[in-house]
């Protein structure tokens, strides 16, 4: 499936629907150009869920981020899942649908994380695999979002930006470009993360995630409970000199604050986005 770009006439600046805030945003007129939700949370038929996405979309495009499809998991998708997500898709006519670079299941277990994967041939030939039949599937190509890693393996024979590559290329994915995940892996490894963004195909980043992260006990978490810090920030002025019309959203998941600090947040990537349009003018 060859890769075609999207055309957006302008950056677009989005959050997270989360249930603090459902109310806000079934009243109307937030200030945002789209809502992102987890899919896995309103992929089953009818309910309140289901209930509420189908009233905020009526006000706002949706993006669908997936946290359970398992790109990376060998024995291929299910089946089951990728009707489910389907029949949503076709429901809410989503804006975006992504999910990220990662195993969570084998068999019928689902282990609930985003396990990193090797960077082999081998894997490579499992996740592009995997993805064309989702986007086959779901009729419609998909975003795949870097992860955050806090393991490598002493097999990989390729570096994860490398690996992206290969994977957009052959596949005819777009990217969902996580630049926390980024900073927090680049912090965790060791290496560059600017190297990393350098190396990226910009012409596939349609989507920018920004969250902040958490110090532990051997390295940084991605934990989404945090304000996004100076470093995130400096990644996203970077990301955005490369694709100032990429969709530009920032994911709070716990310790959510009230709406206006997020929108405040907001307003700050608006601010870096409008100056990267214009250094390109």
């Amino acid at each position: 499936m060859p890769f075609i770009p999207a055309a957006q006439p302008r950056p677009r600046f989005g959050l997270g629907l989360r249930r603090p805030h459902y109310q806000d945003f079934l009243s109307g007129g937030v200030p945002v150009d789209f809502v992102e939700v987890i899919s896995e949370n309103f992929m089953v038929a009818g309910g309140r869920p289901r209930e509420i996405l189908r009233r905020v979309r009526a006000d706002y495009p949706v993006a669908l981020h997936g946290v359970s499809m398992s790109v990376g998991s060998a024995d291929g998708l299910r089946g089951d899942y990728l009707a489910r997500l389907r029949a949503l898709v076709d429901e809410i006519q989503p804006c975006i649908v992504s999910d990220h670079l990662c195993w969570t299941r084998y068999g019928a277990h689902n282990s609930h994380d985003l396990l990193p994967l090797p960077y082999t041939a081998e894997t490579l030939d499992v996740v592009c695999t995997n993805i064309a039949r989702a986007q086959d599937a779901l009729g419609r190509r998909m975003l795949i979002e870097n992860p955050s890693s806090y393991v490598a393996f002493s097999h990989d024979e390729m570096s994860e930006w490398d690996f992206l590559a290969a994977v957009v290329a052959r596949s005819g994915c777009g990217l969902l470009l996580d630049v926390n995940n980024i900073h927090v892996s680049a912090v965790n490894h060791g290496f560059s993360a600017a190297d990393y963004l350098a190396a990226m195909p910009y012409e596939a980043v349609e989507q920018i995630h920004l969250a902040g992260h958490a110090q532990g006990r051997h390295g940084l978490i991605d934990t989404h409970d945090q304000a996004v810090p100076d470093p995130v920030w400096a990644l996203l002025r970077l990301a955005l000199a490369r694709a100032p019309y990429a969709a530009v959203m920032i994911e709070r998941d716990d310790n959510i604050p009230p709406l206006p600090e997020l929108l405040a947040e907001l307003d700050v990537a608006r601010a870096i986005a409008m100056e990267e349009l214009a250094s390109c003018a």
